[in-house]
């Protein structure tokens, strides 16, 4: 099978490797297209903790060629999507349910090879069908669902409470659409124009634009955004990694209210300690999801013309090296990168 290995910051080589043996419990899946997101792009561009060389791509639809023994669920030929969480199952978090921060967490594509290859050995246990209403080309788009859908869940979205989405790109645009399925009114914040206009077009009531060079933006003028300066914001999810937003959300929330920091950044952050216990706040971080690639394909399937709206790039296997560096030369543009293998009508540019 052919693979593509990153060897070095910016440097994909493709090769030729045995196609992986299929254990008791695992299954071999044919990969028939990934979706790239900003840690791709990182690992790259060699600004990850990943060992070089690395196969990367974590999310993953495919469908099964070989499975180990029979199995109510799956068979030859079913689409899946693949999680690519591993976990340990035996520390503290996994003991109390909470596997997705386990102590020696990894995921496929990140810390271990992934499926940037046309096979992938994985467990069964980290197969997901894929609905026949839901089209192979956006179903990859349940991973990232999951994360977002993490954060809203971690977030305890209450019906008919203001909230602010900070960040509109993939996970802020898909945490804002799972806000307004659950009847939350949203506010998305972003610093480019052409983001928050499509946050509208995911639910959100209003938008605010940042202004990195002015001071960021108030509860009341958040609020305003809605016609209700007086109106208390009480669920922020922090889907950018800056330590500005940050330090904005932990501002801008009300009394009671609940932040939930899913972007993830080494930058320091400095807040008054009075900031936190004065108003009680809830500081929650996100990470991966808790097994929530299911519920990530029912919102896709719910909600089919919004994430064909995410997928703005398509590109062959073979180019994955051009697909990464339109990540850099375009950041405003894009919003997920498609990589399809072999038999798919691929174009290159803007897709919805």
């Amino acid at each position: 099978m052919r693979v593509a290995n990153t060897t070095a910051p910016r440097t994909i080589e493709f090769v030729e490797r045995p196609l992986p043996a299929v254990q008791r419990g695992t299954a071999l899946v044919r990969v028939e297209h990934v979706t790239l997101c900003g840690t791709d792009f990182h690992i790259w561009e060699g600004e990850y903790l990943n060992p070089f060389p690395i196969v990367q791509g974590h999310e993953i639809v495919g469908t099964v060629a070989s499975i180990h023994s029979d199995h109510p669920a799956f068979q030859i030929g079913s689409r899946v999507a693949v999680s690519p969480v591993r976990t340990c199952g035996k520390c503290h978090a996994c003991s109390v349910g909470r596997s997705n921060v386990c102590r020696d967490v990894s995921v496929l594509g990140c810390y271990e090879d992934g499926a940037f290859a046309e096979f992938i050995a994985v467990p069964i246990s980290a197969l997901h069908s894929v609905p026949d209403t839901v089209p192979s080309t956006l179903a990859p788009l349940s991973e990232p669902a999951s994360i977002a859908l993490q954060a809203v869940q971690r977030g305890r979205p209450q019906a008919g409470e203001l909230a602010l989405v900070i960040g509109c790109g993939p996970i802020g645009l898909i945490a804002t659409l799972a806000l307004r399925e659950a009847g939350v009114d949203v506010v998305a914040a972003d610093t480019v124009l052409s983001r928050t206009d499509t946050a509208r077009e995911f639910g959100a009531a209003s938008t605010v634009v940042i202004d990195v060079s002015a001071p960021f933006p108030t509860g009341s003028e958040i609020a305003s955004a809605i016609g209700d300066s007086e109106r208390p914001v009480t669920l922020i999810i922090e889907a950018t990694g800056s330590p500005a937003a940050f330090i904005g959300a932990v501002e801008i929330a009300a009394p009671t209210a609940r932040v939930v920091a899913v972007g993830i950044s080494d930058r320091e952050v400095t807040i008054p300690m009075r900031a936190i216990p004065l108003k009680e706040l809830d500081i929650l971080g996100s990470r991966n999801s808790l097994n929530l690639i299911d519920e990530g394909l029912r919102l896709i399937e719910r909600n089919p013309e919004h994430f064909a709206a995410l997928v703005t790039h398509r590109f062959a296997f073979e180019e994955i090296e051009q697909a990464l560096s339109v990540m850099r030369t375009d950041p405003a543009a894009v919003r997920k990168v498609l990589i399809s293998f072999e038999g798919v009508n691929v174009s290159h540019g803007h897709s919805g």
